[in-house]
């Protein structure tokens, strides 16, 4: 970015938040473009003394048509939310307290107008000068329309947009301070991308493509979930599937079979090892302090999938000891599986700031904004207490779901699965319906579904899927032969104790009405066996009564 564009970002800057003390502006200044603390004295001079005498013309000229004493009440409350968004702005850590509606309102608007597209009397010629033909579609993008990044790198300012590249960057570093929080405390920078874990996944792997180009192969402990699958392949790499292995009723990493593949291939074909955290039980987050060191020792890259890890301590602990003992490169979590906010959005992060910001320049083109403004709303918002509050009941919530589905469970003669290594998903087994009718087991899946039940997975035994070539057999269950079906249920950020009760007596009601089926059938199977059993005895008895017949007559 050359100097001219980095004064445009700082006097956009100032002209929204002026007047402020030199220490804001340096704060502020260095979220945009930390490496030019000339910008700071360049704009200062300029700004910081024309400004506060508007601001104080304005309030006077209010004066004369409204009591003085109220235009300063007026204005020392504008000045509270003023205080709120310096702060922001100054610490780039996400306030303790959640904002109330009026100051995130007042600061978005704020920064929309710093956006070219706002100015008013902008003469634009270009082939994209922020144009929208709907005034609702406008409304609910609070009117940033110029999205984020430049076409080299997602995380550049924008010279036409200088209140969307601020809200880039706070909600990087919005985003930054919440995963030290969840417990990843030496990471060193992350960035939001406008693509699901997926796709996020993807970007990484074609980042290290260029760090390793004789790599072909990713090495990868078998989760059966599609989309960290084909993240692989849409990457063009080859994907080598190591099986878990069995430990009482948990699936987890074989490690020896992840060595052993590593000296087959070779470490320089291998682009890396491809790790997982969070998952549905009986699977469980990979051994991530094993392979760390694995990796580590080989000079092999590690990416980790962190989907819905940021919620769980456990997970999050996991990557952080992972980087301390081994080797990490980047982790990858979903926006809206952790703060609750729609589809479309996932956070990568990492230990080494040159490599994520590698990342960020391989994504081409600009990116929407939508996701990187919705997060920002979510956390602005909560503020940190307000989240770690859902972290902690989402804690609550995974005893009280585990203690009730253990009961119910129980009562039909199954049993919860001891999974003590997954801190977010549990599983109980479906023996007594799989051993009755092969499909009574989806079938449960189908009644849940139909009673409203949304997330609830049903697991038969044995079911194939073909995924980009590769057929798995025990699909859905991470392994090829899992000694039972079950049932999978989560316990994620949000959830509420009447979500748990209304899903166990809806659960409840379909166990019922499937025994009572199966009950049913058997005492019609039995009959139909009392039947032909009479019918063979009665031709039996005719038969002989024949042949005594025709004794008789010869």
């Amino acid at each position: 970015m050359c100097k001219s564009e980095k004064w445009l970002v700082v006097c956009c800057f100032f002209f929204f938040f002026a007047p402020r003390r030199c220490r804001t502006v340096q704060a502020a200044s260095c979220i945009l473009v930390p490496s030019c603390p000339w910008c700071v004295e360049l704009v200062l001079p300029l700004t910081a003394g024309t400004t506060a005498v508007m601001n104080r013309e304005s309030f006077a000229a209010g004066e004369r048509l409204v009591s003085p004493a109220y235009v300063r009440q007026g204005c020392e409350a504008r000045r509270s939310h003023e205080h709120l968004i310096r702060l922001l702005l100054e610490k780039g850590k996400c306030p303790e307290n959640g904002w109330d509606e009026s100051t995130l309102e007042l600061f978005l608007h704020e920064l929309a107008i710093m956006d070219s597209n706002n100015f008013l009397g902008n003469c634009g010629v270009g082939e994209r000068e922020g144009r929208v033909a709907s005034a609702l579609v406008a409304r609910r993008h609070y009117r940033f329309i110029h999205g984020i990044g430049r076409s080299g790198d997602i995380s550049a300012v924008q010279p036409k947009a200088a209140g969307s590249s601020l809200l880039n960057k706070i909600t990087n570093s919005l985003v930054l301070d919440i995963i030290k929080l969840a417990g990843v405390h030496t990471v060193a920078n992350c960035f939001v991308v406008p693509m699901a874990t997926g796709m996020s996944l993807t970007l990484c792997f074609l980042t290290l493509r260029h760090k390793r180009p004789k790599a072909k192969y990713i090495i990868w402990p078998r989760i059966d979930q599609k989309s960290c699958f084909k993240s692989m392949i849409t990457a063009g790499f080859e994907p080598v599937v190591i099986e878990n292995v069995l430990e009482g009723d948990e699936l987890r990493t074989d490690l020896q079979a992840v060595k052993a593949k590593v000296q087959e291939l070779g470490p320089d074909n291998i682009l890396c090892i491809h790790s997982t955290t969070s998952c549905f039980a009986p699977r469980v987050p990979d051994r991530l302090e094993e392979l760390a060191v694995i990796c580590a020792n080989f000079g092999i890259p590690h990416i980790v999938n962190n989907a819905y890890g940021v919620q769980s301590s456990k997970c999050m602990h996991l990557i952080q000891q992972g980087a301390r003992v081994g080797r990490i490169d980047a982790f990858v979590q979903s926006l809206d599986k952790n703060f609750m906010v729609p589809v479309g959005g996932a956070i990568i992060a990492g230990f080494n700031d040159s490599f994520i910001q590698e990342i960020s320049k391989m994504y081409p083109g600009r990116a929407s904004a939508s996701p990187s403004l919705d997060v920002l709303i979510t956390l602005l918002s909560l503020g940190s207490n307000g989240y770690q509050k859902l972290l902690k009941e989402r804690k609550e919530m995974f005893s009280y779901l585990s203690n009730q589905i253990k009961k119910l469970s129980e009562a039909y003669n199954e049993r919860l699965l001891h999974t003590p290594h997954n801190p977010i998903s549990l599983a109980v087994t479906l023996k007594t319906l799989d051993k009755h009718h092969d499909k009574a087991v989806t079938q449960l899946g189908s009644m849940l579904f139909t009673r409203q039940v949304s997330g609830a997975r049903v697991v038969p035994l044995g079911s194939l899927q073909t995924v980009s070539g590769y057929t798995f057999r025990g699909f859905m269950s991470h392994t090829n032969n899992y000694p039972c079906a079950y049932l999978n249920a989560a316990s994620a950020i949000g959830m509420k104790m009447q979500d748990v009760d209304l899903f166990i007596k809806r659960l409840d009601s379909c166990l019922k009405t499937i025994r009572k089926e199966q009950s049913k059938e058997s005492d019609d199977n039995y009959d139909k066996t009392e039947d032909v059993d009479i019918e063979e005895m009665a031709l039996k008895l005719d038969n002989a009564l024949l042949d005594t017949q025709q004794d008789a007559s010869s």
